[in-house]
């Protein structure tokens, strides 16, 4: 098969097209036909590498996989070969407390693809069987592949962490993002009023379009007093923030007295600093949020199926232009997600422009 291997960190040139055998499977594993897989931030940080971090080179990167079943092994029951499928992820060891009481993402086995093994950027992937999710014949394969992992991990700082109410004002990071599209769209589903940030008129546009009640360009606005403004003074209930160390201080002070900042990544760096007069003063909580349960999958995919969440995609490309991909997510050139067609047969011969809604 065709595939993308990172064999040393370093920039898009590090990513290379190479030969692969099809991998080999278990009784309880799925071998996946790969239709479409996305670029996330988690692809960036593997292929650039990170301190203190050890990936287990050499590696197929590629954390979003929607595709057919090709092949199961005997204890997989509930899909066939041929059926339309989407991955989770997060792949645990089934048997611990956290697993069994279905908080998977909380396993001390906890693996993803595409960072701790093989993961999607290749015409096929085996994944245990409990990772295979049917797919509705409504939902396209790039649709699933731009939305499994944002939506996921949105669906659990929103729902989950923040627990977002009805009329909450919501401060959403870097909106234009794929994950943080998703969280706008969360965001709305739960009653919140969403002031969102991002780096463009253009981008404030799609937003508004997308559902944000105000949108803030940080480029040539102040996002605090842009806050303030907005809330009477008030501040926000809820910081949902993925971006990190060059926003922190700011989303710490936009909080409400009683606010909830909830993080599930630092592009922009992990060394924050955290005034904690603001957090035991304002009574603040901080949460940590990573991936989500693999069973919120499936309410989420009924969602968007009855149109109620829209995956939002910037643009479709063959996997032969990963490193266009790649570079496009690092700049920040997109809205929405970057998805990738493994399969040439199955692929575009060009770019190809998709509606973010």
């Amino acid at each position: 098969m065709k595939c993308i291997r990172i064999r040393e960190h370093g920039g898009v040139e590090k990513l290379l097209h190479e030969d692969a055998p099809v991998p080999r499977i278990g009784p309880d594993e799925a071998l996946v036909n790969v239709k479409a897989t996305s670029v996330n931030h988690l692809d960036i940080w593997v292929r650039n590498g990170l301190p203190g971090v050890r990936f287990p080179l050499p590696m197929i990167p590629g954390v979003d996989a929607a595709g057919i079943i090709a092949e199961k092994g005997e204890a997989v029951r509930h899909v066939n070969a041929g059926d339309r499928i989407v991955v989770a992820q997060g792949i645990s060891c089934g048997h611990c407390v956290h697993c069994l009481n279905g908080n998977d993402n909380l396993c001390r086995d906890y693996k993803l693809i595409g960072e701790h093994r093989d993961g999607a950027d290749a015409e096929y992937i085996a994944i245990p069987g409990r990772n295979v999710i049917p797919l509705s014949e409504a939902i396209s394969f790039e649709s699933a592949a731009a939305s499994a992992l944002v939506f996921l991990t949105a669906w659990q700082m929103i729902a989950n962490k923040a627990r977002v109410q009805p009329s909450e004002d919501v401060l959403v990071i870097g909106a234009s993002s794929g994950v943080g599209s998703a969280g706008v769209q969360i965001a709305k589903l739960f009653g919140g009023r969403v002031l969102a940030t991002t780096s463009s008129d253009e981008k404030a546009s799609k937003l508004k379009q997308l559902g944000a009640d105000e949108v803030i360009n940080y480029k040539r606005q102040n996002v605090l007093e842009e806050v303030r403004r907005l809330t009477g003074k008030k501040g926000v209930e809820v910081v949902f923030d993925h971006v990190g160390k060059s926003v922190w201080d700011e989303s710490i002070k936009c909080l409400t007295k009683g606010g909830r900042l909830v993080t599930c990544g630092a592009t922009s760096g992990t060394d924050a600093v955290t005034d904690l007069r603001y957090v035991f003063y304002k009574q603040l909580q901080i949460l940590g949020s990573t991936m989500g349960r693999k069973g919120d999958l499936i309410t989420i995919f009924k969602l968007i199926e009855e149109g109620k969440l829209k995956p939002v995609i910037d643009r479709v490309l063959p996997l032969s232009e990963v490193r266009e991909a790649h570079r496009l997510v690092e700049a920040g050139e997109h809205f929405g997600k970057i998805v990738l067609l493994p399969c040439t047969s199955n692929s575009l011969d060009r770019t190809t422009k998709m509606s973010y809604a």
